[in-house]
């Protein structure tokens, strides 16, 4: 069997992705050989690629596991938070948004003018009556008070939307003549075929999750409920500056959500390329 010969073009384009992925790779190795450097390091020469073997180990890791830094606590609460949030963000928007597609009822383009319209407003023009909603139903300082506000997300609502309008209606008018239910259609039918959408969803939303700082900033009180990315901002203070453990903690954090993205991968590009087409 001869070997196949790769054209200039193609050589070009091997060289360019290997470019990008080396451009990309750079900021987290230089992150990960700080992780490696003591605090005193860090401060003196910055965040570099530079490699000093004499003065690299495994320390800062070895302290962040160590149990002095309730590291894990946090990282039990984002896994939590996180897990829930997905979970609960694309049943409900998967719902809303196969209404939107497969139903006609009234107002229907009005309402969903409407999820388009919040899609556009900053989450700073709604954080202060956001913030006294959860006041008021006294979910400050508990994990639902940053869950439920966000689990009918517009974007998702609309990428779901888009995804079943490139879905034939035949396949429920025939589920309904075989005597199947409306629930029973969205789940034997819909709900398969949903599988690229919500891959590609679920990567987005657990990443946003997972990477929320303001909001879980401003409902967290305890510091037993914080998640990660506020449990490590409070490793720096006027009275300490643990830089060396900050890094090393966030680049243990990349990990859930790599292995997110390596699950999910398969149906990522399908996902995302059909959300994106009508028809």
């Amino acid at each position: 069997m001869k070997a196949k010969i790769l054209n200039p073009k193609s050589i070009l384009l091997l060289i360019l992705f290997v470019i990008l992925a080396a451009v990309t790779l750079t900021p987290f190795l230089s992150i990960f050989l700080a992780s490696l450097r003591p605090g005193r390091e860090i401060m003196r020469q910055g965040i570099s690629l530079n490699i000093d073997l004499s003065i690299m180990s495994f320390d800062n890791y070895a302290y962040l596991f160590s149990g002095e830094t309730m590291y894990f606590t946090w990282f039990k609460n984002s896994v939590l938070i996180t897990s829930v949030q997905s979970v609960l963000t694309l049943i409900v928007s998967a719902f809303v948004g196969y209404g939107f597609a497969m139903y006609e009822f009234k107002f229907k383009n009005l309402l969903f003018m409407c999820v388009l319209f919040i899609m556009m407003i900053p989450m700073e023009i709604i954080m202060l009556p956001l913030y006294q909603l959860i006041i008021n139903l006294k979910l400050i300082d508990s994990i639902w008070g940053i869950i439920l506000p966000f689990v009918a997300s517009p974007l998702p609502i609309f990428f779901f939307r888009q995804y079943l309008s490139g879905i034939p209606k035949d396949f429920l008018d025939a589920a309904r003549v075989d005597g199947c239910s409306e629930y029973g259609i969205f789940a034997r039918i819909i709900a398969p075929l949903m599988k690229p959408a919500f891959a590609s969803m679920g990567i987005f939303v657990g990443m946003n999750s997972w990477n929320n700082f303001l909001w879980p900033l401003i409902v967290l009180n305890s510091n037993d409920k914080l998640t990660l990315t506020i449990g490590l901002n409070t490793l720096i203070s006027p009275y300490r500056n643990n830089y060396d453990v900050l890094i090393a903690g966030a680049v243990f954090s990349v990990i859930p959500i790599i292995i997110l993205f390596l699950f999910f991968q398969k149906y990522f590009i399908a996902g995302m390329t059909a959300g994106g087409i009508k028809g």
